[in-house]
Parts: C-alpha cells; structure tokens; sequence
C-alpha cells in the first residue's frame, strides 16, 4: 500500500514539472541575455514538526551511559563485517560455517561483541553462582558457621571495626540508592516520552497533510504563472517595431547617420554661404562707398598742394633757401596722401551669391529630412512586414497555453492526492486507536520495572534501618549478650537484607545482561551509526538487497537501479526540505514530454523567425535632386574667390598717413617759410586735411556703421575660405558615404537584420527558458519539499534511540550498577550484623573473673 501511495504521489508531481526537463544542449548554449521574469514566490507549506530531542537534565545519565558503552565496545562500526552478513543473508553462516571465509567473518563478530560477551559471561555467571553462594551460606549459617553462631569474640578495635562496617555500608547503600534513583528516573523518562510521542506523531501525520493539501496548489500555480511569460512575449511581439526594428535602426544608423548627417551639414553650409556672401556684398558696397570718397578728396588736396608748390615762391632761384627745402620736402610727401584700405579695387561676389540663390530655391535640408523619415521608419516598415510573424507566434501562444491548460486536467491531481489524504486519515486513525494498547503495555512495563526498583528499594530499606536501628539502639558498656532490642532489631534486619539480596540479585542480574546486550547493541549497530551515516553507507552499499541492484531504492521503485538514488541521497535532500521531484529523482524516470515538449515548441517559434524577410529597399536616404544640389554647390565658384585680397584689405588702415599729424607737420613747416601768399595757402591745405580727418577719417575708424562692415566682412571672407576649402572633395565624400550607406541598407542589410532577427528571436525564446527553468528550479526546490519524510524518519530515530533505548540503556545502567553493588552490601550486612546482634555466649577474661570475685 505504501509502494503503491508513492508512486501516485510521485507520478503526480512529476507530471506538473517534466515538461520544462527536456531541452537540448545547443539551446542552452546559446541563452541570450533578456528581460527578467517575475514569477512570485510558490506558495509554501508551514511544516509544525520540530524533529528535535533535548533531553534535559538526565541526557546527563545518557552520556555516562554512551561512555560506559564506548569503554565496553571501542571498536569502530564494522561496516563490512555487517554487509557481508546481509549479502549472505545468514544462511551461509550456518549452514556452510566450516568455509574459512565464513570461519574469518565469524572471529570478526565476536573480536566486534567481545566487550559485550565479556559481560554477558560475567552476568552469567553472577545469576548462577550468586544464588548458589546464598544456599551454601544458608546451609553454613544452620550449621553454626559462617558467622552462624551466635557468639562474638571481644575485640579492643571493635568499636572502630563497628564504626568503619557501618560507614561502608551507608556508602554502600548510597550508591545502590543512586542506582535505583537512575533506573527509575529512565523508566519514567521512557513513560513520560512515549506520552509525548504521540505529540511527535501527530505533528508529522498533519505536515503530511499539509504536504498534500499544498502540493496542487503548488502545481497550479506553476502552471498559472506560464501567463506571465505568455505576457511577455506578447507585449514583445506587439512592439516588434520598435524592440526589433529599432535595433536594426540603431545598427545601421552607424553607418547612415554619419552620412546623412555630412549632408544636412552641407546644406547649412550652403545657408551660411548665401549669407556670408550677402554679408561680403554689402559690407563691401559701404566700404567702396566711403573709400571712393574719401579717395577723391585725397585726390584734390594732393592736387592742390602739388599746384601750389608750383608757385614761383617754391621755385624761384632768388627766394629763400629754407623755403626752397622745404616746399621740395612737402612735395616728397605728397604721395603718402592716399587711401590704404582700397576696397573699390576688390572684385564682386555677385556671381557667386546668384549661382548659390539658384541652388537655395531647392529646399536641401527637406530632402535630406525626408531621407531621415524614411530611414527613422525602420521600425514602421519592420512591424508591417513582420505582422504575419507575429500573428503566427501569437497562435503558437495560444496552443502552448492550451496544451499546458490541458496537461494539469489528464492526471487527476486532486482526486489522487484527495485518496492520499484519506490514507493518512487512515493511518492516523489507527495509530489513534493502536494508543490505547501502547499505553496498556507500557504500564505493564511500568509495573515490572517498578517492581524491580523495589526490589532495591526492599533491600535498602532493611540497610538504612538496620544502620538506624543499630546507631540509635548502641550502647557502649553493654555486653554482646546485653544488647539491646534496638540494636538487636538492627542486626536482624541487615540479615533480612542479606537475605532478599541473595533472592532477588539474580534475577536483577539476569533483566540487566538481558537488557543490556539488547541496548548496547542497538546503539552501537544502529543509533550511533545513524548520527555518524555510517547506517546509510550499508544501506547504499551496491548490490547489498538484491545481487542484481546496484541501489535498491531506484531498483525497487522504478526497476532501474543504475540510478543515482541513495538512501542518503534522498534524507540529506529531504532535510534540506528539497523538493521530492529532485529527491527522488524522477526526472530520470518519468518523461512527459510526448504532452508538451518545451524545446520542440521553441524550435517552432525559431523558425517562424528563420523564415522572416525584411526589404528594406524602400528607404531612400537621398533624392537625386539633392545630389544634384549637392554637387551644384561645389561648383558656384566659391573656391575661386580671392580671400587673400579680401583679407589683406580689411586688415590695412584708413589712410597711409595719419592726416592730423600730417597736418600738423605741415604747418609747422609752413611757420618756417616767410609770411606771405604761399604760407597762407599752405596752411589752408592743412586746414582742410585736418577737416578730412575729423569728416571722414574718423568716422570710418570709430562709426559703428563702418566698423560692423569691416567685421562682418572680415567674419565673411573667413567663413567663405573654410567653407571654400576643398569644397568639391568634400561633397564628393559626403555623396559617396550617402552611396555607400544607400548600398549597405538597399543590397547588404541582410547580415544585419538576420543578426538582430536572431537576437529578438532569443530573447523571445529566452521567456520560455526563464519559465522552464523557474519550473525546474521550484521543483527541485520549493514544489512537494519533502521534509516530512525526513522529519518522519528523524522522529522514527527519536522514539527508537533517544526514547526507547536510551532510557532503556539508563535503566539496565542503574539496576546493574544496584546490583553489583549487592555484593559489598551482603558482604558488610553480615559483618556489621554480629556488633549489632544479641549473643547467646561471649569471652570471658580471667582478669574480669578476678575482678569479680
């Protein structure tokens, strides 16, 4: 029946998980990183059963017990000795024992059990020559001897002999009362702990049930939570767009968005081109305009000097010699009178501006945007030509979650476990029922060893009142014969103890090497090898049950026992509170796969994205008429411009000479000639250079007008020259990366989209694995923990080891140690009964009779 429960139960949990089991090694291989699933915690059992046992103060007893039991059998656990004996199952022991080898495994069991056949032997021989010694005491006591006669030679040291006798024998006495105290406190230990089995009991019968009642619910859930993978997916394909379409964007967008933006770089060259040309027009229509001026004016007074040193003043033999030189020194400086900056000399840009206003009237920068939409519609394009796909993965979905719908209702789960509850309904109830009979026989057990304490406590009682009696009833100038009845009542009752002593020392004797070669053994073969596993190394010892398993469990359960299921295995599991899937291992044994094999499904979704065909040929980056522009720019004739003119002239002066000092230096030359028409006319020609200077030197140097247009020509023509500089080479470049990035999305794409294809297409499947592998770790861990089997097996070792033979191993230890100690008490009870006794005779002295007379 038990068999037949397992194997329900563990064909019932095995069902929930082994679809997620199977996947194959390349899938695994290949798991790429994805969004991490939630899939909440599986509700868990609360398991009540604390398989604990602290036995308080007399564990105290129990160590002194496993001391003396080690001092006894020091021998390690004779683990092959015990395999052997099983393999051979004791029938070639017997039966066949003359065969060396069976003679060599029957020395190794006794070279085991010396320890307990040395005191089994010396029990022996205490319950049968005790009771023999106390009929030939009888039979000398009858016949006066032996201490029978009732006569007791004086002796100086008699008191110190009474005194040291009594001393010994309330020692002797104390420690059988500690023994008796030790045997009765194991055997209501044993009662009282068998009570609290039934604690023990039944919490692991209701953390069965729990185990039941929560394992449907634990399955259940596991299939529940495949909607939250579902859910993933399905928002992954709703946004296959932008998820894969964007990858495929970010991708290409390496090699296009350099490209394109070349171009929209271009086109706002052009824009600053028209209007640094704009720029350089009209500051140079400002600055002709004043220099055209200020150049005519230059030119007539140059004019008018040059006439007025024509004057026969200037160049007549008779005049002045200082006025001679110095008219002839003016006349040198004549040719400073001129403008510097001459920028009526610079040719226009009026060509270049027409040729690039032509070129403005295409809108550059909206091809090129355009081009940008098209490419920015990656994920629009890749969503509609992935609909199909995507409704057939959806399908794919749908028949997945049907299958797993489908596949918790082909097994009835709760039907089987409802079945298994009602067995451990069953089990409880006859456990309950069994109690009553329990409790009847170890109140029975009870009553024979309280017998047997009392048996002790019958003999104590004679040597504590004999000890009283005697101490109370002595008198020291009373003679052997003039004893007291106290003291007289002492000696009688060490004799009554004397003899209960050799009645029932023997029988004390016989329970103790009885109980003791049971007790001893079994926690020496069993108990101690349990703590130690050293019990489950035999038990998983290859081949040990049947010649034909080489583990017995996977070999009795399953017909396998090639599989690495051990008993040790499966306890340490269970107390981990592992779940019983991996503790049994029934991965192994139970395949579901033919119900809904995970990978064969995931394959399927693999080649639904195989098969995906995305043209991206559509996207155009940039229109003919734009490369047409394009090129047209490089040839408007902005790279001919002589910036080098342009430049020269804006760094130079208003004029070569500064007019004021010019002015000033020329009148001062004038003050040196002699009054008369010609100083007045020179000095009218200072006049008017300094009037030229304030007029109109000045306001070209400091007039904001004139000043903005030198800058701005001057920011122009340098923009134009950067702007200029390599100008058809660099739109040949920017037109050949457009080619190239045109080339790589309308002919060579296909590595790239086939690339993040296949990376969508795991992350996709990586859902799946997430929920196969949440599956597979809440199995092994969390779903069916199989705690209760081990706490069952742990209480088992409580009640036997800890309960029953540790208590019993206590009481066997107490009665033994009672009565052992039996024989200095009998010893001393008749020595110590003569000095408390009344004698018939007594010595007596020849002095004393002189005395007397």
């Amino acid at each position: 029946m038990w068999k037949i429960g397992l194997l329900l139960l563990f064909w019932v949990l095995l069902t929930s998980g082994e679809l997620q089991q199977e996947e194959t090694e390349p899938e695994r291989r290949s798991q790429p990183p994805s969004g991490k699933l939630d899939f909440g915690y599986v509700p868990q059992g609360v398991y009540q059963t604390l398989a604990y046992y602290e036995p308080g103060v007399i564990g105290i007893l129990f160590h002194m017990v496993h001391a003396f039991l080690y001092v006894v059998q020091p021998n390690p656990f004779p683990e092959d000795l015990i395999i052997k004996v099983a393999k051979d199952k004791f029938g070639a022991v017997q039966s066949e024992y003359q065969k060396p080898e069976n003679i060599v495994l029957t020395l190794q069991a006794i070279y085991y059990e010396t320890g307990f056949m040395v005191c089994a032997v010396l029990g022996l021989l205490f319950m049968v020559l005790l009771p023999l010694a106390g009929l030939f005491f009888c039979l000398c006591r009858c016949c006066d001897n032996c201490g029978g006669e009732m006569h007791q030679r004086q002796r100086k040291n008699a008191d110190c002999q009474r005194g040291l006798l009594t001393t010994l024998l309330f020692a002797t006495s104390l420690v059988i009362t500690a023994g008796v105290l030790c045997a009765y406190a194991a055997n209501q230990n044993l009662s009282s702990q068998l009570k609290g089995m039934r604690r023990l009991v039944s919490s692991n019968l209701r953390d069965l049930q729990s185990f039941t009642n929560e394992t449907p619910t634990q399955i259940d859930y596991l299939i529940a939570q495949y909607a939250t993978a579902k859910n993933k997916v399905i928002s992954d394909l709703d946004n296959v767009g932008p998820l894969l379409g964007g990858k495929i964007h970010e991708e290409l967008g390496k090699d296009v968005c350099p490209a394109m933006d070349g171009a929209l770089n271009m086109a706002g060259a052009m824009r600053e081109t028209k209007e640094a040309l704009e720029n350089v027009s009209m500051s140079l229509e400002v600055l002709q305009e004043a220099t055209g001026k200020l150049h005519f004016n230059l030119s007539l007074v140059r004019f008018s000097l040059n006439r007025t040193l024509s004057d026969p003043g200037c160049s007549d033999e008779d005049s002045d010699a200082t006025t001679a030189q110095l008219c002839r020194s003016i006349r040198s400086s004549l040719a400073q009178l001129h403008v510097s900056a001459n920028f009526t000399r610079l040719p226009d840009v009026n060509n270049q501006l027409e040729s690039v206003n032509q070129l403005l009237k295409t809108d550059l920068s909206n091809i090129i945007q355009k081009g940008y939409s098209s490419f920015n519609d990656t994920p629009g394009i890749v969503s509609d030509q992935m609909r199909n796909v995507v409704e057939g993965a959806r399908g794919m979905l749908d028949i997945i979650g049907t299958n797993i719908s489908s596949f918790s209702k082909v097994f009835p789960v709760h039907s089987t476990m409802a079945n298994f509850t009602n067995f451990i309904s069953h089990t409880h109830s006859k456990i309950e029922d069994s109690y009553p009979e329990i409790d009847q026989m170890d109140f029975y057990r009870w009553i024979c060893c309280i017998g047997l304490c009392c048996m002790v406590v019958l003999i104590l009682a004679f040597n504590f009142l004999a000890i009283l009696c005697g101490t109370i009833g002595y008198d020291k100038h009373a003679s052997p014969t003039t004893r007291g009845c106290v003291s007289n009542t002492g000696g009688t009752l060490l004799m009554a103890g004397v003899g209960f002593s050799f009645l029932f020392s023997w029988i004390l004797m016989g329970v103790v090497t009885a109980t003791f070669l049971v007790g001893g053994n079994v926690e020496k073969l069993v108990c101690e090898p349990f703590h130690t596993k050293q019990l489950f190394k035999v038990l998983d010892t290859p081949h040990l049950v049947n010649p034909e398993w080489r583990n017995f469990i996977p070999g009795y359960m399953y017909n396998d026992s090639d599989l690495d299921l051990t008993v040790e295995s499966l306890y340490s599991n269970c107390k981990e509170n592992r779940g019983i899937y991996s503790a049994m291992r029934l991965d192994k044994v139970f395949n579901v796969t033919t119900f809904l094999n995970s990978s064969l499904y995931t394959k399927e979704v693999g080649k639904m994205f195989n098969d995906v065909k995305i043209d991206l040929r559509v996207i155009v980056l940039l229109e003919s008429e734009g490369k047409q522009n394009l090129i047209g720019f490089s040839e408007t004739g902005v790279d001919r411009i002589n910036y080098a003119a342009y430049l020269e002239e804006v760094n130079k002066g208003v004029t070569q000479v500064d007019l004021l000092s010019y002015a000033n230096e020329l009148e001062a030359q004038t003050d040196l000639m002699p009054k008369g028409p010609l100083q007045t006319s020179l000095k009218g020609h200072a006049n008017s250079l300094r009037q030229i200077h304030s007029q109109q030197v000045i306001p070209m140097e400091q007039a904001m007008k004139y000043v903005r247009a030198r800058s701005m020509l001057n920011q122009s023509i340098r923009l134009l020259e950067r702007t200029a500089s390599d100008l058809p080479n660099k739109v040949t470049d920017i037109l050949a990366t457009i080619e190239a990035a045109q080339y790589l999305i309308s002919q060579n794409a296909t590595q790239v989209v086939n690339q993040e294809t296949e990376k969508y297409k795991q992350t996709i499947v990586g859902y799946f694995r997430q929920y196969i592998e949440w599956v597979r770790t809440s199995l092994t861990m969390e779903v069916a923990a199989c705690k209760p089997f081990s706490n069952i097996v742990d209480t088992v070792e409580i009640v036997a080891c800890s309960f029953l033979v540790d208590s019993l191993n206590t009481f066997w230890f107490g009665l033994g140690c009672c009565a052992l100690f039996l024989l200095p008490s009998i010893i001393l009870s008749v020595k110590l009964a003569k000095f408390y006794r009344r004698m018939d005779t007594e010595d007596v002295y020849d002095d004393a009779i002189g005395n007397w007379n």
